[in-house]
């Protein structure tokens, strides 16, 4: 589909949500909403510091809001606009929520490079994952599911 100057000035004002959030001491992330009209539905920045809730990515939140807010044909015709590429747990929701589009700014990379050569080191942790076992067990709950 590619960017346009629309959806630029949209990804300028997710990247302002940004620096907001900075300067109020917040982690400097942005995301907004927009509808098929060019209106913006919602929009925040990251709270996880003044939430205490490291999910309180604002990608996760608009997905949220949007799928306690819209119906499903509402929410695939939707935009997000983001500052950052959503991390892996906000892309997770983001498709849950059946959002139609996702515009970023920085990629996941670019924000890898920017980290490793600013004072701010990304978190890294090593983790161990086990698995899969138990498929017999493991089955029966999603059996006869249509969720």
């Amino acid at each position: 589909m590619g960017i346009g100057e629309v959806d630029e000035r949209y990804l300028r004002q997710a990247i302002a949500l940004a620096l907001a959030s900075r300067d109020v001491g917040q982690r400097p992330y942005g995301a907004l909403l927009v509808g098929p009209d060019g209106a913006i539905l919602a929009e925040d920045h990251n709270t996880v510091l003044a939430d205490g809730d490291i999910t309180a990515h604002p990608e996760l939140k608009l997905a949220r809001w949007a799928a306690a807010r819209l119906d499903a044909a509402a929410i695939a015709s939707t935009t997000m606009y983001t500052s950052c590429e959503p991390c892996e747990m906000c892309a997770g929701a983001i498709e849950r929520a059946g959002i139609g589009r996702v515009v970023f700014a920085l990629s996941d990379e670019q924000w890898r490079t920017l980290m490793r050569s600013s004072s701010a080191s990304p978190v890294t942790r090593d983790v161990t994952y086990d698995g899969p076992a138990l498929f017999d067990e493991a089955r029966a709950p999603l059996e006869r599911y249509h969720g």
